[in-house]
């Protein structure tokens, strides 16, 4: 009879476990992520594709969860001569910036939980590009919509050069004259998961 209740008891956490912990997946065809870079004449934007992600929601608060980016797919849209864009992309893709042959992921994982509940809340995370891990924190704008959430985040900072992404910096070479490009470059985010 102990056994039974025992068992029962531990069925029961189970199941109400189970009714406050939910999971979402980020719906990559829906969700968009922006990019814009700076330099001393100008600068570039464009589009990258985000390839997947899920996270656990427990009582209006992400508890876990993170996202990957495709960096194969960096697109700039801000220059029109075809051979121009090609050589950009080309050079993006190389190892002075991003090497996506040898890094084909960007991930971005949570660290603490995130109170959804509120319209606009903060995010705690780590960021990992080539390889690299660093702390980012932003704020996003919550939506909730039925069986699924809408964020939204206007401006992602984030410093290239922490990465190992070095090239044209002024903060390493002093050389460079009108041809610096700035250290941060910033992100838009719009990241839809459904049930």
């Amino acid at each position: 009879m102990k056994t039974k209740i025992i068992a029962l008891f531990i069925l029961l956490q189970f199941t109400f476990a189970a009714a406050w912990s939910q999971t979402y997946t980020v719906d990559a065809s829906k969700s968009t992520l922006n990019w814009k870079a700076e330099k001393i004449t100008g600068f570039h934007e464009g589009t990258i594709d985000l390839k997947s992600g899920s996270f656990k929601v427990e009582k209006d608060k992400i508890t876990s969860g993170s996202f990957a980016v495709n960096m194969s797919t960096i697109v700039d849209t801000d220059l029109t001569d075809a051979e121009y864009n090609k050589k950009l992309i080309g050079h993006l893709k190389s190892p002075d910036f991003f090497d996506v042959a040898k890094f084909a992921e960007a991930v971005f994982t949570i660290t603490k939980p995130v109170d959804v509940s509120k319209a606009v809340t903060e995010v705690h995370g780590n960021l990992t590009i080539k390889g690299i891990s660093k702390p980012l924190t932003f704020k996003i704008v919550v939506k909730k919509d039925g069986n699924s959430y809408v964020f939204n985040a206007n401006s992602i900072v984030v410093d290239r050069t922490i990465y190992n992404i070095k090239y044209g910096s002024g903060t390493f070479f002093s050389d460079l004259g009108d041809k610096v490009i700035y250290d941060e470059f910033t992100l838009k985010l719009k990241l839809v998961a459904v049930q």
